[in-house]
């Protein structure tokens, strides 16, 4: 059984290198750090920024493991009308990013703005992460965490969305419900992103 509960301050370093370590083969980060001994550290050091300074505060981010107090897994899930960073965070956070990507920032820019281009404007609730400790796949900590907040979204009649960067990911996200809307081609030869909505059950 999977323990799933809310990320707290304290538990953003354990869930950056969770994350870390679960996005090391990703098509679009491999392309975006290709440098593979250095790829583990370097999303490590992304993944620890955005939990603490975008997604800790809306309380939607939330952690899985097997066991009481071991941290295996972390979902990163925005709230309706706030998957937007606000300019005021991006220009305080430009040095950490500015040292996490170094020279890949200008590429990793271009990536991820392309991404937001496409991001609906409905309101919905917004998946941003989902991963697990490679040593700890295959138990449902990812079932578990997706599962909590959809629940809660099929309660509330909220739609959820999701950008998938693993094309054998999306057989695994359609089976909650989720459906793609698009194909995306990213620029600079950066590999595709499937975009996912899934209407409230």
């Amino acid at each position: 059984m999977a323990e799933v509960r809310h990320v707290t301050a304290a538990d953003v370093p354990d869930v950056a290198a969770v994350l870390g370590r679960a996005f090391e083969d990703d098509p679009v980060w491999s392309w975006i750090f290709p440098d593979a001994p250095t790829r583990v550290d370097r999303l490590t050091a992304v993944f620890g920024l955005m939990v603490r300074y975008v997604h800790l505060r809306h309380e939607g981010t939330e952690v899985a493991g097997r066991t009481a107090g071991v941290l295996e897994a972390g979902a990163l899930w925005d709230p309706p009308g706030a998957w937007r960073l606000p300019i005021g965070v991006q220009i305080r956070q430009a040095p950490k990013l500015i040292r996490a990507f170094g020279g890949r920032l200008p590429a990793a820019l271009r990536a991820l703005g392309a991404i937001e281009r496409e991001h609906p404007r409905e309101p919905h609730w917004y998946l941003a992460v989902l991963g697990t400790d490679p040593a700890a796949q295959g138990h449902g900590l990812g079932g578990a965490l997706l599962r909590s907040r959809l629940d809660r979204c099929d309660a509330a009649g909220v739609p959820a969305y999701l950008e998938s960067s693993k094309p054998e990911n999306v057989p695994y996200y359609k089976k909650f419900g989720f459906q793609v809307t698009k194909e995306l081609a990213m620029p600079g030869g950066a590999p595709p992103v499937w975009l996912m909505w899934r209407a409230p059950a």
